[in-house]
């Protein structure tokens, strides 16, 4: 058979950083092997699940170049794929259990199990369902009940992890785990099973925060008389401090590194690297790593975040990326800061910044001045002190004269700007510095012809005479 993995998220929130880690490994093996990738999304918890965030889901695993074989808006032979369109093949599944005596009904109320569970407590024993109505064959007439799982009370149920090896769990410290609510809705487990079943899945490979469900799931398979896929869970991603990754340790969501300015290239690639390895791969695209992706690859222990890391493979990224491709996704960064940017060449812009930035955000930040209006430049008022003085004034006055004339190209720019130097007895670096605080407002920036280019005639030149004009 061959190899059909998924991921199945749950649309109550934005798509966690580790979630989409697992979304990638299980597409990476599907592309590396010719099998195929399944988007299943969990909406059974009708209280937190909305559309919005399904939306958001999809549109950050497609902003991951994470595409699916079978799924939402590409549908398959196995739709639907929303657990909430699946209601009558869950049902089906719950009276094959019934009418084979491996589940059975329970009308225990709520008052009995919690008075059953204080019992437990003070006796100290285990907390867990008693079997009192495993044996009464309650029919459907029976009034309001759940529908539980008849578990074994003997014996163990061993999850052969392909990370971990064999995992044993005693099935008496199992309950009769609940299959179906009251209110009719199937549980987690359950619907889990269902799906992977009805789906064809060889290969589960998640978080090992679902290592505990496995030996529920596994002996759901063994009620309903079918082979379990393989299972693997995969270490957790973690925070710096090795406790587990939250807001406190920056964004835990793939929506929160976009807006920071991190290139969906480099995130791939930190994922990526953050939880499997391959020789010294270090900076790789994701088609690269799918050629030798591989299970063996994954790491056994859990991966620590580390911010200055991911920066350091944006920062990589965004020079090794055609600066095309670098404009296009900075774009959404200067728009939303009020900026035009129609008509500009946003791709000389990224050639004259790029390898001071490590964030599109720092890009948009550096090269705010290149599209505001002269007002607006955010000026280093320490910078004006020293570099704007009188005599600096009037020599950049002449400057701009001198400009006048001037093709207004990088190169013919510094033929003009290196003439001027020479006439006036000045280093290139006595007019540069001057000239950079007038056009840009800052002493550091790009280089002074690229910055000039930019800009463009009639804005370099007005701002190059701003001082004198402000000084008389």
């Amino acid at each position: 058979m061959s190899l059909r993995v998924r991921f199945a998220p749950s649309p109550t929130g934005n798509l966690h950083i580790g979630g989409a880690r697992t979304a990638l490994f299980n597409h990476m093996l599907a592309r590396r092997q010719g099998g195929t990738f399944i988007l299943r999304i969990e909406d059974t918890d009708t209280g937190r699940s909305t559309p919005e965030y399904e939306a958001v889901i999809l549109r950050e695993l497609r902003w991951l170049d994470i595409s699916w074989d079978e799924g939402p808006e590409v549908g398959g032979p196995h739709a639907p794929y929303r657990q909430s369109e699946r209601a009558g093949i869950y049902a089906a599944y719950t009276q094959k259990l019934l009418e084979g005596g491996m589940a059975y009904r329970c009308t225990c109320t709520v008052e009995r199990l919690d008075a059953l569970r204080a019992g437990q407590e003070a006796a100290k024993q285990k907390p867990g369902y008693d079997g009192h109505c495993r044996d009464q064959n309650l029919g459907a007439d029976c009034g309001p009940h759940v529908v539980r799982l008849r578990v074994p009370d003997q014996g163990e149920t061993v999850v052969d992890d392909y990370f971990k090896g064999p995992v044993s769990f005693a099935n008496a410290e199992l309950d009769d785990m609940i299959l179906v609510r009251t209110d009719g809705v199937p549980t987690y487990n359950f619907v889990v099973v269902v799906d992977d079943a009805h789906m064809g899945i060889t290969h589960v490979l998640r978080g090992d925060e679902h290592l505990n469900n496995t030996p529920k799931q596994l002996l759901i398979y063994a009620a309903l008389g079918l082979n379990p896929p393989r299972f693997g869970h995969m270490p957790l991603i973690l925070g710096p401090d090795g406790s587990k990754l939250s807001k406190r340790h920056g964004a835990t969501s793939v929506a929160g590194y976009r807006e920071m300015g991190i290139l969906p290239e480099a995130l791939i690639n930190y994922l990526t690297r953050l939880g499997w390895a391959h020789g010294d791969m270090e900076i790789f695209t994701k088609a690269e790593a799918v050629e030798v992706f591989s299970l063996e690859g994954v790491g056994k222990s859990p991966g620590k975040w580390d911010m200055d890391k991911l920066l350091w493979v944006n920062a990589q990224w965004m020079k090794r990326l055609a600066p095309e491709r670098v404009a296009e996704a900075l774009r959404p960064h200067l728009l939303a800061r009020g900026l035009q940017v129609e008509g500009r060449d946003l791709t000389a812009v990224v050639l004259a910044l790029r390898e001071r930035a490590r964030t599109l955000v720092e890009l948009a930040d550096g090269a705010a001045f290149f599209f505001q209006a002269d007002q607006d430049v955010k000026r280093d008022e320490e910078a004006a002190k020293a570099f704007l003085g009188p005599d600096n004034v009037a020599m950049l006055a002449a400057l701009a004269d001198h400009l006048e004339g001037v093709d207004w190209t990088d190169a013919a720019l510094e033929t003009s700007v290196n003439q001027f130097c020479t006439a006036h007895g000045l280093k290139l670096g006595k007019v540069a510095q001057p000239a950079r605080v007038a056009t840009c407002g800052q002493k550091v920036g790009p280089g002074l012809f690229q910055t000039l280019t930019i800009l463009g005639k009639e804005t370099a030149l007005r701002r190059l005479r701003a001082p004198a004009k402000n000084s008389a």
